[in-house]
């Protein structure tokens, strides 16, 4: 018989802090989630855990939210396995002490990046001061030595950075083979200072001499000696994708050793994504709230675009353990569904919600929707209708 393959959604109704212990310690890859933001509402998270918030050095509200918040990264971090990574999405009202918060519980030096997302390009236009546009993710790995985060993404990779093509079509460009970096040098990295023998009538590159050759060792703009950034074996390896070429430089035409760059090379192109993310790359507020009423209606107020969690999916490998313990309205779940239906991937998705009873009179609770759970419920079972993946369920 065909092996079933794995429902891509799990939800479980319930306190983050009683159904985290309840997971495997080491089995999530990848946490992404929007916790309260604190803008002054009252928590639906009560910390059983601790009864000295008054001593916290946190003043009023701020005391509370990071009472209520460290019993929870401590159980994230938990059952985080060693190569995983933690991404939280904040404003400014708690993103200082969020900050030193997950510094605490992970690590300072496990810090990945603090990123700035673009989610209102309009700006908040009511009450006093600046129009603000931003929120930010903050991002930890469990250890930071074998944290599987590549913060690079395919997506991202612009062609148009690759303007020269071989006659055959394929598209590149050229970067210098001379490290431009100075900190590497024939002092720091003595390996890598040696004669090259290039012929810039052929383009030819080799690590001995041939006809027409002429030998070439590594210099910095200024004439000061460099390195290159391949070694012998590796030169002798891709002979093909170096080429000998004259140049004009500061001093006039010179003949140097370039690398042909391939936009389309062997396991993907990638390249290093910015720390600033803009609404029209990974969508807003309100494209996000779009999203949600497609599904099961306007019944939530500010939920995160997919296109923020997918980009931050494509930082990790496609068969990831998920986790989202403050699952909102299931944005989490929905991109993942997205992702494995786009890519042919097998990721999972463990989300968690609270069955705070949504607030008397909004457009949840005229939906019939009595708690928060049930809204991320109805999005993740519309999910598995509309996308593909199935839904697993439970209470408690």
């Amino acid at each position: 018989m065909p092996e079933t393959p794995p429902v891509w959604n799990t939800f479980h109704a319930g306190d983050n802090l009683d159904v985290l212990p309840r997971l495997e310690p080491g089995s999530v890859d990848l946490v992404y989630t929007d916790p309260p933001y604190n803008t002054g509402n009252d928590f639906a998270y009560a910390d059983r855990f601790r009864d000295d918030a008054h001593a916290d050095p946190y003043a009023g509200r701020h005391a509370a939210w990071t009472a209520m918040m460290r019993p929870r990264l401590e159980a994230v971090r938990e059952v985080l396995a060693p190569h995983g990574a933690v991404f939280m999405s904040i404003d400014d009202n708690e993103a200082a002490h969020l900050r030193l918060l997950m510094d605490e519980v992970f690590g300072e030096a496990n810090f990945l990046a603090q990123i700035v997302v673009n989610l209102n390009p309009k700006g908040r236009q009511l009450g006093r001061g600046f129009a603000t546009s931003h929120e930010y993710v903050l991002a930890y790995a469990r250890n930071l030595s074998s944290c599987a985060v590549d913060g690079s993404s395919t997506a991202s990779v612009d062609e148009a950075d690759f303007p020269l093509r071989t006659p055959d079509g394929r598209r590149f460009r050229y970067l210098p083979l001379r490290n431009t970096n100075k900190k590497f040098n024939p002092v720091s990295a003595p390996t890598l200072h040696f004669a090259l023998h290039g012929d810039p009538v052929t383009g030819r590159v080799a690590t001995t001499e041939f006809p027409g050759s002429q030998a070439l060792t590594p210099v910095f703009g200024d004439g000061r000696p460099a390195v290159w950034r391949w070694s012998r074996p590796r030169v002798d390896e891709r002979p093909d994708d170096l080429e000998c070429r004259v140049i004009r430089g500061r001093t006039g035409a010179r003949v140097d050793i370039f690398q042909r760059d391939w936009l389309h090379r062997e396991g993907g192109r990638r390249k290093k994504l910015r720390t600033i993310w803009l609404a029209e790359e990974i969508g807003s507020t309100d494209t996000a709230v779009a999203e949600l009423k497609a599904l099961v209606g306007h019944v939530f107020e500010s939920p995160k675009p997919t296109g923020l969690v997918r980009r931050i999916l494509e930082t990790v490998p496609r068969d990831v353990v998920v986790l989202d313990p403050f699952a909102g309205s299931g944005t989490t779940g929905h991109a993942v569904a997205l992702a494995n239906a786009a890519d042919g991937g097998t990721r999972r998705c463990i989300s968690i919600n609270s069955t705070e009873p949504t607030r008397e009179g909004s457009n949840a609770r005229l939906a019939g929707l009595a708690t928060v759970a049930d809204i991320t419920r109805a999005r993740l079972a519309a999910v598995a209708e509309c996308v593909g993946g199935g839904l697993e369920t439970s209470v408690g």
